[in-house]
């Protein structure tokens, strides 16, 4: 199981990140979760929302360019350590982890964290190996 996140690329000038939010909005996405990562030039933009081809559909046609890259969701407890233990278990089994970020998304008590890995399906495999949960869908 997987997520396929959105990837925008943003110049980086005032009010951008509001126009993408504006045409979000207006196409009744769902934002589930959101990170930007910027440059003195630009940002992407990563998000995983509720109907990814509407989403897609709605910011090219406002000019964005987009992309589309499979992540892997996993949920730990909300508590400390439980992000260092999963670390631990890429490192041993040497996945790279190229960036992560977390979600609001998940039930009482836990955390949703994404992960980009190098080798997605060797980090998928070690993912279900240890039986850890894995979210297919917010």
């Amino acid at each position: 199981m997987e997520i396929r996140q959105i990837s925008v690329f943003l110049e980086n000038n005032a009010g951008r990140l509001g126009e993408v939010t504006k045409v979000l909005a207006g196409a009744g996405i769902n934002l589930r979760a959101i990170s930007i990562a910027d440059t003195a030039d630009f940002g992407i933009l990563r998000l995983i929302v509720n109907d990814q081809e509407k989403a897609v559909t709605a910011l090219n046609g406002a000019g964005f360019t987009t992309r589309i890259t499979n992540v892997a969701a996993v949920e730990i407890d909300d508590t400390p350590g439980s992000l260092a233990g999963v670390m631990e278990l890429f490192q041993k089994s040497n996945v790279n982890i190229e960036y992560l970020y977390a979600s609001l998304e998940g039930d009482a008590g836990k955390a949703v964290v994404i992960f980009k890995l190098e080798n997605h399906e060797k980090g998928l495999a070690l993912i279900k190996e240890k039986g850890l949960s894995m979210v297919n869908s917010f």
